[in-house]
């Protein structure tokens, strides 16, 4: 039986998008492979967020074609999108499929048994994006074969959003992730997403109530709902889906946004525990948080992304907020959850930022009280418009301002931690990490070591005795 096996790169939303494509080889009877190099058809979901992501799918497809020179690699993704004459130059590369065609992945790279060859029953289009892009990485250029194995459309022309939870590898047996969004409508300056990703679409909220009810009948005690900006959820359903939602007695608000989702949730599952992973500034409603903090079915976790605590950068990145707003709205959180764990995406080194704007950054990140920080140094991306702005910020600058706000994270994730050693604490078992200790995950988004063997997926309180090596170390209570 033929096998495959499918790597992903990137964000919650792209590991949701490569489980719905192993779920579309599973339909087709064929089974996932242990690795790669034992695969027949291997599938490289990627990510371009930053140069990094795209050089690491580069490095990927050459890999697996030297260890693996017999297999179809067929590459799909954002790089995909973005760049897709770009990688079908390169050696050993089966077919390109961008995400306007990523729902029809497995029918493409299936042999046909006629040919024993990719499947071309349908017509392959070469990116109209990839003219614009920069240039692949040799200077080679596609050849009219290479454009054959091209699948890639207008992204905006498309509205399918595949569902598919998806498992962390190492805890498969617990906190699955379920996309509800895609796409998105913002613009910021520095963001290539948009043009990879299309417009913000939502998944029917009745289709995500029949997704966590079946893992809430598969065991699972958390689920985690992401997207690409989940904040949107539900901008973008019909009226007459509101209304149906009205009709059957769920709980309403004016349309349907995040809370809408939230509640629907909670009054219509019996999961035991919602997280909500990365929401925009902007959809922190008071109803969100006032929700968030009342019921202890929903973690008290808050992920904002913040970018930039310059007004001038802000502008420059065309951020939706000013500072003094995203400062209000980590407040309010705090002060609806005092034990949450808040952390913020900020991003160093964007053009033009000077001195006195970092200091503005680094200062505001140490005032607000965050619990970690994902800092980023900014990565042109070929088309947007902060790839062309002047004043570019040289590498050992920004690399160096990501060093002082990573220090800072360090310093304020461990103060939080510190915070819990004596108190007792929820936490949700993960996997054994040897005959004496299991791995576990608090609802407020902290490591732990728990003494003992305890089953997987069990949510439990602990009593916290320590912190060690960036965890915190306890034991369950009877």
């Amino acid at each position: 039986m033929a096998s495959f096996y499918v790597e992903n790169f990137g964000c919650r939303a792209a590991q949701a998008d490569g489980a719905a494509i192993e779920q579309q080889f599973r339909d087709r009877g064929l089974e996932r492979a242990a690795a790669p190099a034992r695969a027949g058809i291997v599938v490289l979901n990627t990510c371009t967020v930053t140069a990094a992501a795209d050089q690491d799918a580069r490095a990927a497809i050459r890999r697996i074609n030297r260890q693996n020179p017999d297999c179809q690699i067929v590459v799909t993704g954002c790089y995909a999108q973005r760049a897709p004459d770009e990688i079908a130059a390169l050696p050993g590369v089966s077919a390109v499929v961008g995400n306007s065609h990523k729902h029809r992945l497995a029918q493409i790279a299936l042999p046909s048994t006629e040919t024993g060859s990719l499947d071309t029953s349908f017509v392959s289009l070469s990116s109209l994006l990839s003219q614009k892009n920069e240039a692949p990485e040799t200077s080679q250029r596609p050849t009219t074969e290479d454009q054959r194995r091209v699948y890639v459309s207008d992204i905006f022309a498309h509205t399918e959003l595949q569902a598919a939870p998806v498992f962390d590898a190492a805890n498969e047996r617990t906190r699955p992730n379920l996309k509800v969004q895609d796409g998105c409508d913002n613009r910021c300056s520095f963001c290539v997403i948009p043009s990879v990703r299309g417009q913000s679409r939502s998944l029917r909220l009745e289709e995500i109530l029949a997704q966590v009810n079946t893992l809430v009948e598969a065991g699972y005690k958390e689920v985690v709902i992401s997207g690409i900006n989940l904040g949107r959820w539900g901008r973008d359903l019909s009226a007459d889906s509101q209304t149906r939602a009205a009709k059957s007695q769920r709980p309403t608000t004016k349309d349907q946004r995040l809370e809408f989702l939230v509640r629907a949730i909670l009054h219509e599952t019996s999961l035991e525990k919602l997280r909500i992973s990365s929401v925009e500034p902007m959809d922190w409603s008071i109803e969100l948080i006032q929700l968030m903090a009342a019921s202890p079915r929903i973690a008290k976790h808050a992920h904002v992304p913040m970018q930039s605590g310059s007004d001038t950068v802000l502008r420059r990145m065309h951020r939706k907020y000013r500072p003094w707003h995203y400062r209000e709205k980590i407040e309010k959180i705090r002060a609806a959850m005092p034990t949450a764990a808040i952390g913020a995406d900020v991003m160093t080194g964007f053009p033009g930022e000077t001195d006195a704007e970092f200091e503005e950054t680094r200062r505001m990140a140490d005032d607000l009280p965050f619990t970690y920080l994902h800092v980023f140094t900014y990565s042109a991306r070929p088309g947007t418009p902060a790839a062309a702005m002047k004043r570019q910020v040289p590498a050992h600058v920004a690399r160096e301002r990501t060093r002082i706000l990573r220090d800072l994270s360090e310093r304020k994730k461990s103060a939080f931690m510190q915070s819990f050693v004596g108190t007792k604490i929820e936490a949700i078992t993960l996997n054994v990490r040897d005959g004496n200790h299991t791995e576990a995950l608090t609802d407020n988004y902290l490591k732990m070591t728990l003494k003992g063997s305890h089953d997987p997926n069990q949510w439990i309180s602990a009593e916290v005795a320590a912190v060690d090596d960036a965890m915190l170390v306890g034991s369950r209570m009877a």
